[in-house]
């Protein structure tokens, strides 16, 4: 990644009355996995609230739409999503690990 890049952040909002079966969240994650392996992906799931969020690469934001729309959870419509496409301004130049 370098500075002027861009990538798409995806925040998924919990939709109120649904109820996630744990093969839905299963469906969710493997789904992801395999959006990761093609490209560069990070996300998560918020602690102080129902949702996560997702960073991750596209050609453009048609695509990036795309793969957000297949999601199981969306598709099943027990979250709803906003997209931005976020161009980096400031990479840091140290990397994290865990130890």
């Amino acid at each position: 990644m370098k500075k002027g890049d861009k990538l798409f952040v995806r925040t998924d909002y919990k939709v109120q009355g649904t109820k996630v079966e744990a093969s839905d969240f299963n469906d969710h994650v493997e789904y992801l996995k395999g959006i990761s392996d093609e490209r560069y992906f990070i996300g998560g799931g918020f602690l102080n609230r129902d949702g996560g969020m997702i960073v991750f690469e596209a050609k453009d934001l048609e695509e990036a739409k795309e793969i957000s729309d297949k999601d199981p959870i969306i598709k099943r419509g027990f979250y709803t999503y906003e997209l931005n496409e976020w161009e980096l301004v400031i990479i840091s130049d140290k990397l994290y690990k865990n130890n």
